[in-house]
């Protein structure tokens, strides 16, 4: 058993399983995608511990890979099934949305950093993930045209409500996300119905802001 294995499987037993994460079918993902394979090298080692890890190229602007255990809990409360067409929003280097490969039908993943969205093009393809597809676009923008989707995963937080994405959502589809709109920050899953949307507290939670999902600056005189 290599190191990142056995580290991997430390991931799962101390920080997914105590999490009350009981879909063994995001167990399982979460054993057979290798997360040292989405950070820059000299971070391989820290792959695994409980953070959010920075995988943005030095010099630009902050990218992460949240921490393991929050999106897990995410997944699960969005009850992804395999026939589901799934977007991730600020997938980064690819994870999340390797993960969720694993659980849904088709994946749609967007990412604002564009040598970011080839990394996790590459990433995903030499896992030989083909039902996942890449593109370089801002998080609160979606994908609308490959919409609308049963779930609707954020790879990260928001200081504001996301109403771009919700209209992306069919009727009877989750959003699920860190939502950073009040103190404390909880994760959130909103659900879609034909009168409205609904949302639901998950639990207590942070997470980086995603690109162009941050509370506006209020206006002082």
């Amino acid at each position: 058993m290599s190191d990142f294995t056995a580290a991997r499987q430390n991931m799962v037993d101390c920080q997914v399983r105590p999490s009350d994460v009981t879909d063994l079918r995001i167990i399982d993902a979460m054993l057979a995608v290798p997360r040292e394979q989405f950070v820059p090298d000299g971070k391989r080692p820290i792959a695994y511990l409980d953070m959010d890890i920075d995988v943005a190229a030095d010099g630009q602007a902050k990218r992460h890979l949240i921490k393991p255990a929050v999106l897990a809990k995410m997944l699960q409360a969005a009850a992804i099934s395999d026939t589901d067409r799934v977007l991730v929003v600020g997938c980064a280097t690819g994870y999340s949305a390797a993960v969720v490969a694993h659980l849904a039908a088709e994946v749609f993943a967007t990412e604002p950093d564009s040598s970011l969205a080839a990394a996790a093009t590459k990433n995903l393809a030499g896992l030989g993930l083909a039902n996942v597809t890449v593109i370089a676009a801002a998080p609160a923008d979606g994908d609308r045209a490959r919409g609308p989707y049963d779930v609707i995963v954020m790879d990260g937080a928001t200081e504001i409500e996301p109403h771009g994405l919700y209209e992306q959502l069919k009727m009877g589809g989750r959003l699920v996300g860190v939502f950073a709109t009040r103190k404390p920050p909880r994760a959130t899953l909103v659900a879609r119905s034909p009168a409205d949307f609904g949302s639901r507290m998950l639990f207590d939670a942070s997470a980086p802001v995603l690109t162009g999902l941050e509370r506006r600056p209020a206006f002082t005189f």
